[in-house]
């Protein structure tokens, strides 16, 4: 019997040693070679800071769409109005078109290009040459239209109602109405003017009208 309590003594003794010198060693390897047996709080930490691929990818998508600039309503908009003649340039700010709201640059060109493909009739009376997109942000969008408007070759006395107006070169384009009677003129110059008197200058037009204004 005590043989037994002494075999059983000796094998839980050296259980325990064994445990230990486990133990010991096991600490021993992680003090000397600490990156490997990375602990598991480590682990559980770099999970919570490392969000997952899709995550990141969404992430990414996000951002990039909030960084595409769009026209808003309360975005600048401005028109400036060139004219090609004379070289003037007018620019004005305008309330932004409703169509345009919410268009990025590339959406903003297509409906421009459109217009001027299509400009208004009253854009064709004004001499309407060609528009584009001269500056662009959701702050400010800045769009030129150019204009070009044909240069008169010249005018026409003719008469109207006994009284003598003045037309422009396609002798149906009325420039001006004057108080000269016909009948106050020399019998050669109501030849010319009932045929359409040629007057090649404004400012030969406007010396023949001091001349004969009463």
């Amino acid at each position: 019997m005590k043989f037994l309590r002494r075999i059983s003594l000796f094998l839980m003794l050296s259980g325990t040693m064994l445990g230990i010198g486990g133990y010991t060693a096991l600490k021993a390897e992680r003090f000397f070679y600490p990156n490997r047996y990375p602990a598991k709080e480590s682990r559980e930490q770099d999970r919570q800071i490392m969000p997952e691929a899709s995550d990141i990818e969404e992430q990414v998508i996000e951002a990039a769409a909030a960084e595409v600039p769009v026209v808003t309503a309360d975005t600048t908009y401005l028109i400036e109005e060139v004219d090609l003649t004379s070289g003037i340039v007018n620019e004005k700010e305008e309330n932004v078109p409703v169509k345009y709201i919410g268009l990025d640059r590339d959406g903003l060109l297509q409906e421009l290009e459109s217009y001027d493909r299509n400009p208004p009739l009253t854009e064709l009376e004004q001499g309407f040459e060609t528009i584009e997109l001269t500056a662009f942000s959701k702050d400010r969008v800045v769009i030129c239209k150019y204009y070009k408007q044909e240069e008169n070759t010249g005018y026409y006395l003719m008469v109207a109602d006994h009284f003598i107006v003045v037309c422009l070169e396609d002798k149906q384009t009325l420039y001006m109405n004057t108080d000269i009677l016909l009948a106050s003129l020399s019998d050669g110059l109501q030849a010319e003017i009932m045929q359409g008197k040629y007057i090649e200058t404004e400012e030969e037009l406007y010396n023949f009208l001091e001349s004969y204004s009463s």
